[in-house]
């Protein structure tokens, strides 16, 4: 796997595991929605399902992670599959929040498109220079 696969890899993980400090622990502050780009009414209302997104987001970017320390220090073809699956989880996951979006379920309509746009570009850029 090539450099610019596996910066990207880190720079999508450190921004997985960052917007899931928001999700898991921080969410019950305005300005965690705000970032977010989320409405938010009653926050016990979401506040499990932000929780279960951050523990996921924590999974796959310590998994991709771990990936990484495997391609430099353990088996290079585990690591690089590990990598690759978990940038699909990645970039799979960013564009169900895309969908979720258009059918209407996020709140403001469009506010996902920062969050779809910047958690599918590092994956994306994994996959593609993969190849």
């Amino acid at each position: 796997m090539n450099g610019i696969a596996q910066v990207a890899a880190l720079f999508g993980a450190v921004a997985y595991i960052g917007a899931a400090q928001l999700e898991m622990v921080f969410f019950n502050r305005p300005r965690a929605h705000k970032l977010l780009h989320v409405e938010v009414d009653d926050v016990r209302d979401v506040r499990m399902w932000a929780f279960v997104v951050g523990v996921r987001n924590v999974l796959v970017g310590v998994g991709t992670i771990v990936g990484l320390v495997m391609l430099h220090v353990g088996d290079v073809a585990t690591g690089r599959v590990v990598v690759l699956t978990l940038a699909w989880y990645m970039l799979l996951a960013s564009l169900a929040m895309a969908v979720a979006d258009l059918l209407g379920y996020w709140r403001p309509r469009g506010g996902s498109v920062i969050g779809t746009i910047g958690s599918s570009l590092p994956p994306l850029v994994v996959i593609i220079a993969a190849m």
